[in-house]
């Protein structure tokens, strides 16, 4: 009975992989079709690899969204950390329950309704003061909104599950709380950081809703250039463009889980010796 109910459960779970990864695999298979019809395959080639490196707008548009991608990664980070360490340690003062829905809005409120009211706002703002112009800079402004909620939120799973004996020894030992900030606690949450930077890289380099209310002329992004030619029809250079980033997020996420996987035993390896010399004076590491 087990080992039939572990057959089913593999069964399962190996169809919800086919699910999620196939379509993935197809657009990569699909990329070498020397064919202009994506979905009928008439021989290997590499053509279209070719095409896109000479397709200047595809290629301005992927340089730009990587740009505004890194920075609204970066800025995310930096607002979302210090948001989320509020909401983990200072658990009472007048207004949290309204910090905490404004930090958490963004993730219940639909996302053309935000980029909507961003328009507005900076329509409004431009017409009163002259500034800002739609553009890259709006645009990251919208992305960096979207981005601080998944950010803040891992950052405060991460502190509720560190150990609260060590911020309160370093206190005891005469740390300000901002030395402890940079000296014990961001050191703890680096893999939570580097995950939120993840997250929001993706999220950005992804959004076709928010750039599409707030871009100007001069700042097209890859994911409407990539819409707008798929409402004409696909074109396999599309797919050559999806499988190069493809390849580079799988190289990230590899990398990513790497470092973090390396920073994790050696902090395990650091505790340990940690409480052993705690627990027998005498002993030293070898």
């Amino acid at each position: 009975m087990k080992s039939a109910a572990k057959r089913l459960g593999n069964a399962y779970l190996g169809l919800v992989f086919l699910f999620l990864y196939v379509p993935t695999a197809s657009v990569v298979v699909y990329s070498f079709n020397e064919s202009q019809l994506v979905n009928i395959w008439s021989g290997f080639s590499v053509k279209w690899y070719r095409a896109l490196a000479t397709d200047s707008e595809v290629l301005d548009a992927a340089w730009a969204s990587l740009k505004i991608a890194v920075a609204t990664a970066c800025a995310a980070v930096f607002v979302g950390t210090w948001a989320g360490f509020v909401l983990n340690r200072y658990r009472r003062f007048r207004g949290l329950t309204l910090y905490t829905a404004m930090i958490n809005a963004p993730l219940v409120i639909p996302e053309v309704i935000q980029g909507m009211s961003l328009l507005l706002l900076f329509v409004a703002l431009e017409e009163a003061t002259g500034w800002p112009q739609r553009g890259m800079f709006t645009i990251w402004i919208g992305h960096t909104m979207l981005c601080v909620s998944y950010v803040a939120i891992t950052v405060q799973s991460r502190l509720a599950c560190l150990d609260e004996s060590l911020h309160e020894a370093a206190q005891i030992l005469g740390a300000t709380p901002l030395r402890v900030f940079f000296d014990i606690t961001l050191p703890l949450i680096a893999q939570a950081l580097v995950s939120g930077w993840l997250l929001s890289f993706t999220i950005s380099i992804d959004d076709v809703l928010m750039t599409a209310f707030l871009q100007g002329p001069d700042s097209t992004l890859l994911p409407i250039v990539v819409f707008s030619r798929a409402r004409l029809g696909l074109n396999p250079e599309i797919n050559a463009l999806g499988t190069l980033f493809i390849v580079v997020v799988t190289v990230g996420v590899l990398a990513g889980n790497h470092w973090m996987l390396r920073q994790q035993r050696l902090r395990d390896r650091e505790m340990s010796m940690a409480r052993q010399q705690a627990s027998d004076p005498t002993w030293s590491p070898q």
